[in-house]
């Protein structure tokens, strides 16, 4: 039964082989008695993938009480379509979760709904950071003398894999390494994940070396994250990316855009834009130590608490 002190939550199922997958699983094991995989049994619908809001029976959602986690809006995106899909869902939702400013002041314009910004939480059982860098470099046979410039998330857009995602900024990175490359004649590109054409395909023709790692687990993702001399965020939208807390709790240098949550993490000289990139330089200490306010212990009492809010009227 719902008291006022433990409403219990209820994440709406997803299983796309995503980050949401796994902030979903960890949320359960960290709130074991505050949540229940079992809707009927919940006081909270935490829709934590909006886009398979439809899967969630109707007559639930007039029910619970409803949140709504809106990654980010991209706006070349959100058409008529795409706008009338978010009025649809709007009705059933009683507040609203988003990870960052920018999102926050783009929802602001399409809904009245109270919007809560809280980035999501890094597991540092996942990531952290490793000193035997010449190890690390021997297990993936990556050479201790290169340069290496990591990108760990996809860059093509839909079933045409080699057309940009250009929210993504896949351009701007291929400009940016162009660069490095010119400076750096030791330099070797670091990916993994899916759909990773895009840029395969810009740095074979530019003759720029390159690594694939596709299809990798978090204990992989976290070691090759240690293997780096610099990450690069190069998008125009985001509403994390989680890779700025990652990057930033495992100390690898990282320089981005002035995207999602990197102002919250990065000095000032780590955020770049298209014209001052090359005077972009990280700042480690700074952004670990603000990883470090968004690890899980830290910040899972302000998601229930944000959750218990929504239960205040």
């Amino acid at each position: 039964m719902y008291t006022t002190n433990n409403p219990k939550i209820y994440l709406n199922k997803i299983r796309e082989d995503w980050i949401v997958d796994r902030f979903k699983q960890e949320f359960y094991n960290f709130n074991t008695k505050r949540t229940t995989k079992f809707i009927t049994q919940s006081d909270t619908i935490w829709i934590i993938a909006p886009w398979l809001w439809k899967n969630i029976p109707k007559k639930q959602l007039k029910r619970k009480k409803v949140i709504c986690t809106i990654h980010h809006i991209d706006e070349s995106k959100f058409g008529f379509t795409e706008l009338e899909e978010f009025k649809q869902r709007d009705q059933f939702v009683d507040l609203y979760h988003v990870t960052s400013k920018i999102t926050f002041q783009k929802l602001s314009s399409v809904t009245n709904k109270k919007i809560i910004i809280l980035p999501f939480w890094i597991n540092e059982n996942i990531f952290f950071s490793m000193k035997n860098t010449q190890n690390l470099r021997d297990k993936y046979n990556l050479d201790i003398n290169q340069f290496l410039v990591g990108s760990f998330q996809r860059d093509s857009e839909g079933s045409n894999l080699l057309m940009p995602k250009l929210s993504k900024g896949p351009d701007r990175f291929v400009e940016i390494v162009d660069y490095l490359n010119s400076k750096y004649t030791n330099l070797t590109v670091v990916l993994t994940g899916w759909r990773r054409d895009y840029i395969i395909n810009e740095l074979t023709t530019r003759n720029i070396k390159f690594r694939y790692f596709e299809k990798i687990d978090t204990v992989s993702s976290n070691e090759l994250y240690n293997c780096l001399d610099l990450y690069i965020v190069a998008s125009r939208v985001e509403g994390g990316p989680m890779s700025i807390l990652e990057a930033g709790i495992t100390r690898t240098p990282i320089i981005s855009t002035d995207v999602g949550i990197a102002s919250k993490i990065l000095s000032d000289e780590s955020i770049f834009n298209m014209n001052n990139y090359k005077n972009a330089k990280p700042n480690v200490e700074y952004a670990y130590s603000n990883s470090k306010k968004f690890t899980q212990e830290n910040i899972n009492s302000q998601y229930l608490q944000m959750i218990d809010s929504v239960h205040e009227n």
